[in-house]
């Protein structure tokens, strides 16, 4: 039943973030099984998002694929983190986006990761070799998605403020 019901599944800005921190949390976000929302961690991050960046647009639904944070004049679009801990994997979300712009709808945008409580901007642009990293995770978040069963638990670096820590470890 899982597999029919995953069949059209393509791969959002989510589970890119997810792939690049943890094999496991792609599996678990992807069925619906989501970390409790209270976590300190992700209100902090919620709280984040909500309160920089308030003269821009944000917020922005494409397809119901990605949510574009912000959106700076035309050709920019930002992705607001509230730390650079997680800097490989914010930077192939964003690539993420820019992948699917261009892609799918033919728009060749740059992008910011924009971390405020840092004060830090940093540029990405879509190059060939970020195209097929993107692919490549692509992929292998469908192959995960599509397993009966989720990857087991690791122990990473991660772990210690993750939102799923007593789900994998207790």
């Amino acid at each position: 039943m899982v597999e029919k019901e995953l069949s059209n599944f393509i791969a959002n800005g989510t589970l890119i973030w997810y792939y690049y921190i943890c094999k496991r949390e792609v599996w678990l976000i992807a069925h619906g099984i989501e970390p409790p929302q209270e976590n300190e961690f992700i209100s902090i991050g919620r709280l984040v998002h909500e309160e920089y960046y308030r003269k821009f647009k944000k917020e922005l639904l494409v397809d119901n694929k990605i949510k574009i944070d912000v959106l700076e004049g035309r050709k920019v679009i930002g992705e607001i983190k509230k730390s650079s801990k997680y800097l490989e994997s914010a930077k192939m979300q964003l690539t993420f986006y820019l992948y699917y712009l261009k892609t799918v709808k033919g728009e060749r945008l740059e992008g910011e990761l924009l971390i405020p409580e840092e004060r830090k901007r940093i540029r990405v642009k879509l190059t060939a070799e970020l195209e097929k990293e993107v692919e490549k995770a692509v992929r292998e978040i469908e192959q995960i998605v599509n397993s009966l069963t989720p990857p087991p638990a690791t122990k990473t670096r991660y772990c210690k403020n993750c939102a799923y820590r007593e789900f994998c470890w207790s």
